[in-house]
């Protein structure tokens, strides 16, 4: 799309993480003009725990946007003073538009009314856009990428939503199918998916008040609830397959995880495996430089990279050098904690 097809529409956006910044970065450079970033205050992260800029963040000082990083934006809320000093940021603004992705707060009614209120001078503005990573109403919520995998759906995509009060309940702008490969996790699809929603946010924008709003169906409707620390014990009693997914769908966060001799080791990518037999779920069948093959409750797993607490992830040819594994060891089955 050519740099001058945006100018001269003046953008607020709001994001935080990687999948966000995408999407900043193909906004600017389709020659919007970014007049305020919103992005999540900075977070301890690393092993020395030191406040880290949000990626957003970074991208944005880099190119010298202006940023403003409010704890929260009820004006009513426990961060009420931080909610009064965005409102007075977002208004002197005077953005046509905000674009909204993954920013991690609930956008209240007083900034949903105000980008959807037009001009001094009447010219209509675009309210604010939503990047969601899904499908429309299939997986409104917080992760609609991991539990696309974990269920089993063979194709996610984007909704470019306009943003109502409810939970990724807004009409639908733009819609586009992306195919979920059998090796996919969250970590390779989250790419796929940011190009895709960056893509799409920079053709809405382009395209403007000529796009007809849809609202979404009330059947199909499902939820895509946070992913929980908890949920990366694997549970050798279920089946091969949907192990498997849960495997991809954690990768990168939280990683799946197996308690072998007391020691918890994470699962990065496992395949079925044709192995089976009479064995007890979690029973290691055979191991070779291809995998580990464990019973399940339903045919075997084939575990093919593996990680150990403090250790790099490996593939299991190299982990088996330094943890000896053997047919017949148990699996324990189900994991807490992470390495």
């Amino acid at each position: 799309m050519s740099p001058s097809l945006l100018r001269p529409l003046k953008v607020i956006f709001a994001g935080t993480p990687e999948f966000a910044r995408v999407a900043l970065e193909q906004i600017h450079a389709s020659g919007a003009e970014i007049v305020l970033v919103l992005s999540q205050p900075d977070r301890p992260a690393g092993r020395g725990m030191k406040l880290q800029a949000s990626s957003v963040k970074q991208y944005a000082l880099a190119h010298g946007m202006a940023v403003a990083q409010p704890q929260g934006l009820r004006l009513d809320g426990k961060y009420a003073l931080d909610a009064a000093g965005a409102r007075e940021a977002i208004l002197a603004a005077d953005a046509d538009v905000m674009v909204v992705a993954a920013y991690g707060l609930i956008l209240p009614q007083w900034l949903l009314d105000a980008m959807a209120a037009p001009h001094t001078d009447g010219r209509p503005r675009l309210g604010c856009l939503n990047i969601h990573g899904s499908l429309l109403p299939r997986w409104r919520g917080a992760a609609p990428i991991h539990r696309a995998i974990e269920a089993g759906d063979t194709h996610t995509g984007v909704t470019i939503m306009q943003m109502d009060v409810g939970l990724d309940t807004g009409d639908m702008l733009l819609q586009q199918a992306l195919p979920i490969a059998p090796e996919d996790s969250t970590a390779s699809l989250h790419g796929k998916v940011a190009q895709l929603g960056a893509r799409m946010v920079v053709e809405a924008l382009a395209a403007g008040q000529s796009l007809q709003a849809v609202k979404q169906p009330s059947e199909g409707v499902s939820y895509a609830h946070k992913i929980e620390k908890q949920e990366a014990a694997i549970h050798w009693s279920a089946d091969a397959a949907s192990i498997c997914r849960r495997v991809r769908a954690f990768n990168p966060f939280p990683g799946a995880s197996a308690l072998l001799n007391g020691e918890t080791i994470k699962v990065w990518r496992a395949t079925p495996a044709p192995l089976a037999g009479a064995a007890a779920p979690g029973t290691v069948l055979a191991v070779d430089a291809s995998g580990i093959a464990v019973a399940t409750g339903e045919g075997s797993l084939l575990l093919q990279e593996l990680q150990r607490p403090g250790g790099k992830r490996l593939a299991v040819a190299d982990f088996l050098r330094g943890f000896a594994v053997q047919a017949g060891m148990q699996f324990e089955l189900s994991a807490s904690g992470v390495p």
